[in-house]
């Protein structure tokens, strides 16, 4: 191995530390405990190390969101691939993207609250959002119904999702009914 591969090796593997390390302190303590002077203590390198892989805590954010879209589309894929049929696809869909939203709030926020500077719907997106989002399309395009235009019905449906995620986590809506909302939004959103 060349001195420059090396290099970058070593480069690449400090940046997954710093990614890592920036989405376990905001899992555990909030986004606003992550911070580049605690980050760079954890890790154990200075914070002008830091910054020469991210200009800042907004640039963290969105490296965390673009790991979690690309671990929430290999999620729904997982989830949707066995099942038997549209409603049984729509629903496992439906289930494991608001299991990812439980299990990874931080990860969540990162994605789809907070400002990590990334373009969404846009020609510069990056691939694990436009991934992401062909995950949803994958299960919901069929279902859209006659003259739906399948992104259209996969972004309303996505916003319902949402909008469960955050209802529910913030309290708003009772965790015990969670899966008759899931078993509505099917039933009601999706043609089948």
């Amino acid at each position: 191995m060349s001195v420059q591969e090396r290099k970058q090796r070593e480069r690449a593997d400090r940046e997954r530390l710093i990614v890592a390390t920036a989405r376990e302190l905001a899992e555990q303590q909030g986004w606003d405990a992550v911070t580049t002077r605690r980050l760079a203590e954890r890790i154990e390198y200075s914070q002008p190390v830091l910054y020469s892989h991210f200009r800042g805590k907004r640039e963290i954010i969105g490296a965390v969101a673009l790991e979690g879209a690309a671990e929430m589309a290999a999620a729904l894929r997982a989830a949707t691939w066995a099942a038997d049929g549209p409603r049984a696809r729509v629903t496992a869909l439906a289930r494991a993207y608001l299991d990812f939203a439980e299990r990874n709030p931080a990860v969540y926020d990162a994605m789809f609250q907070l400002d990590g500077g990334l373009a969404f719907a846009a020609e510069d997106t990056p691939e694990p959002l436009k991934d992401g989002f062909a995950a949803l399309m994958e299960s919901l395009g069929d279902v859209a119904g006659d003259g739906v235009d399948p992104g259209l019905f996969t972004e309303v449906f996505w916003a319902a999702l949402h909008g469960l995620a955050t209802l529910t986590r913030a309290g708003r809506l009772p965790r015990a009914e969670a899966e008759r909302r899931v078993e509505l939004l099917v039933d009601r959103l999706a043609i089948l």
